[in-house]
């Protein structure tokens, strides 16, 4: 059975009395596994054998660090000498020089192919001239992101205010306009001042500029930046505190429109399953679509269940939740030897040899870490705590547990949970482990009667080749107000996201000072990352629509994790579609689709016809009288979106699509068919001709049944149109009724 190996490039600090020697640097060594439980021994196999390895001589060769999981190798500092004589050893795989990395906005930038001098960062100016407006809960305008250093002024269409009531704060070439939309403040909130951190943090991750020294609680160090960082930024706010009234909402989106701003970010959203023509997110967002305006959604946090999306409309871009490569680990061993992984967002000392408690109720059989009613005595020792999310924090259980006397802190993950864990600002060393690794631990409770755990913080460590793994909170589909419409659009970066913060917004609610940057998840964090992205491709591409702009973004999404493999759910299961719809952004990639799917805005009046909705309700939605009797009415799926979305009966069904090309001339795309389990998938015609730029092509898709299937059972497959260059792919779903 074969092996496979996972490179990591660790960020190595403070090295560069290591590097001084002659003709040494630090490497990044793999070899292949053993059975060895004596990692040291088989590690220092490896180094020269006139080598010292416990030596702290500059001119010695010698390893770094050993790493036990993240792959089988060590960091060793060595010369070009060395590696030439390790390459010899039996076991050898690679050494490749360390590279020094410098972490953007929890990494996620870097994460996504955006790098400085280079690529679409470079080709777009990094978002210069474009204007990302967001409607969130305000902003903290002297926050360093905010800093206006490379940025141009706004560009002569904008038509923003800056409506700071005191002049302690202004407005400058990046935040080029805040204003807000409630009609009377409560008392001691000064208007348009981030009072809850959410809108200085999603502002940060669309479009914050370049920080040096930014980090967690001296975790995940480097420089922070936004997807965009020298795009413009311009604020509404139509809340207070945490809650923000759909008048608000549907005047700044107003604002928004009139003030010229290029792409409209907005992580927020109504009551679940709306109908469009009452949801004041899906209304104003068509107004924002008519005038070339990009729009970002998040899909909502109330996954893993099905059907519990948001900001479905098919003119918003509905953006999921997932993880990036890097975590700030700890690691567990316990009494047995079995060794556990997990993840906190504070560093601390290593823990030797304590007693590990669980104090489960005798009602529930659950540990009760909430309330601070434990049955045993948890003095001094390791507690094990169930996570309690709709009761009390995470943070807040391990308070609790310090308050009385808890030495540290275990915090597991249930089912639902599964892999999704979070890196927070515990007050003790804290660390919570997955659903996998709960079982282990609770198995391991039950075997003996005097359960023991050592902890060790690992730091920061970059490279986990499973990402991007679905957040277990990202909303899923399918939609419900449009079944037919595939949902989400899009999942990017949104788990443990560091981003612009308040200093005076508490996020641990401890007695400890907020840093000036913060790490949470959710949705709300994917949502502006692709706003950025949508601020990098216009700044590329000033012609191409809001629609041409989503289907470049979903047709070019990575349907496979770092290791090749497809992307996995927080059960670390294959994603389904309904959980990640196109895949996961690659923003490089959709600077350079080859073919976009276009929709003009007068395009969704007979696709809202279709869904049967009144003259009276399609007016709402689209601003002007319309009756749908003189419409070409047309089935949702036959809506000419990036992928499809098919609800079976027993009958075929067959829709077409036209691509435009915009990507070479006298081009030629074969298509490959993926067919969904039951179904047939007949594509004509097999080759689309572009013989020029601009060029449309249409093609016509049958489905068709094969098998009866089992009622409301889903599969899914995919269409790609294909080059030796270019890839456009269209994922399929099906559900069966009947």
């Amino acid at each position: 059975m074969g092996f496979t190996s996972f490179l990591f490039i660790i960020c190595i600090l403070n090295f560069n009395q290591f590097l001084k020697a002659e003709n040494l640097g630090v490497y990044i060594v793999h070899v292949e596994p053993t059975q060895s439980d004596d990692l040291e021994t088989f590690y220092n196999s490896f180094l020269p054998t006139t080598s010292n390895v416990t030596s702290n001589s500059e001119d010695q060769p010698r390893i770094l660090y050993r790493y036990r999981h993240v792959f089988s190798g060590f960091a060793a500092k060595l010369s070009a000498a060395h590696v030439d004589e390790m390459r010899k050893k039996k076991g050898f795989i690679s050494a490749r020089p360390e590279r020094m990395m410098h972490l953007h906005t929890t990494h996620s930038p870097n994460f996504l192919g955006l790098n400085q001098n280079t690529g679409l960062w470079k080709n777009s100016s990094y978002g210069k001239g474009i204007i990302i407006g967001l409607v969130d809960t305000g902003i903290t305008p002297d926050h360093p992101s905010l800093n206006d250093q490379g940025v141009p002024p706004p560009p002569a269409k904008w038509k923003g205010k800056c409506e700071f009531t005191s002049p302690r704060w202004t407005c400058n070439n990046k935040l080029i306009g805040a204003r807000y939309f409630y009609r009377s403040p409560p008392l001691f909130v000064t208007p348009l001042i981030d009072q809850i951190g959410h809108g200085t943090h999603t502002s940060g991750i669309a479009a914050g500029n370049f920080v040096g020294g930014a980090d967690f609680y001296g975790n995940a160090r480097g420089t922070a930046s936004g997807t965009a960082p020298l795009a413009h930024v311009a604020i509404y706010q139509p809340c207070t505190g945490s809650h923000c009234g759909s008048s608000g909402i549907a005047a700044a989106i107003d604002a928004a429109i009139e003030d010229g701003v290029d792409v409209l970010s907005m992580s927020l959203g109504g009551a679940l399953h709306l109908h469009f023509a009452d949801d004041i997110m899906a209304i104003g967002t068509f107004r924002a679509m008519e005038r070339g305006i990009v729009v970002s959604c998040s899909a909502g946090n109330d996954g893993p269940k099905n059907k519990t999306l948001y900001n479905e409309a098919p003119w918003i871009m509905t953006v999921g939740a997932s993880t990036t490569d890097r975590k700030i680990t700890v690691n567990a061993v316990l009494g047995n030897g079995e060794e556990l992984e997990g993840e906190t967002g504070t560093g601390f000392p290593s823990i030797e040899k304590l007693d590990l408690v669980y104090p489960r109720s005798n009602d529930t059989g659950m540990s009760r870490c909430f309330d601070g009613h434990f049955n045993t005595d948890i003095k001094g020792k390791i507690v094990v705590c169930e996570g309690m999310k709709y009761l009390v924090t995470r943070v807040q259980q391990g308070i609790t547990v310090k308050g009385a006397g808890g030495a540290a802190m275990i915090l597991l993950n249930n089912k639902f949970d599964g892999d999704t864990t979070f890196e927070e600002p515990h007050v003790l060393p804290a660390m919570q482990i997955t659903y996998a690794d709960s079982l282990k631990l609770k198995a391991y409770l039950n075997s003996t009667s005097n359960p023991t755990a050592t902890m060790s913080f690992q730091g920061t460590i970059i490279g986990n080749n499973r990402a991007p793994v679905v957040a277990t909170f990202s909303s899923r589909g399918p939609s419900v107000p449009s079944p037919g419409i595939l949902k989400p659009d899009i999942i990017g970066p949104g788990v443990n996201i560091l981003s612009s913060w308040p200093a005076s917004v508490d996020n641990s609610k401890t007695d400890t000072k907020s840093p000036t940057f913060n790490m949470i998840s959710g949705t709300s964090m994917s949502c502006p990352h692709l706003s950025g992205v949508a601020a990098l491709l216009k700044s590329v591409h000033p012609d191409w629509s809001p629609a041409a702009i989503k289907s470049a973004i979903m047709t070019t999404a990575d349907s496979v994790n770092l290791q090749g493999n497809p992307i996995e759910d927080e059960q670390l299961q294959p994603a389904n579609v309904f959980a990640i719809g196109s895949g996961h952004v690659n923003p490089s990639r959709a600077n350079d689709p080859g073919l976009v799917y276009d929709i003009m805005p007068d395009d969704y009046i007979p696709y809202l016809c279709g869904l049967n909705y009144t003259n009276q309700e399609v007016g709402i939605i689209v601003a002007r009288k319309v009756d749908c009797s003189k419409e070409k009415t047309i089935p949702e799926a036959q809506l000419n979106y990036p992928s499809f979305s098919i609800i079976f009966g027993s009958s075929p069904q067959t829709y077409t699509r036209t691509l435009t090309n915009v990507g070479k001339a006298n081009s030629s795309y074969d298509v490959e068919i993926g067919s969904p389990d039951g179904v047939n998938v007949k594509v004509e015609p097999k080759k689309l001709v572009f013989p020029k730029l601009g060029d449309k092509s249409s093609y016509s898709v049958t489905f068709t049944r094969t098998n009866k299937g089992v009622m409301n059972s889903s599969t899914q497959g995919f269409i790609r149109w294909h080059t030796a260059e270019y890839s456009v792919r269209s994922p399929i779903a099906v559900v069966f009724q009947n």
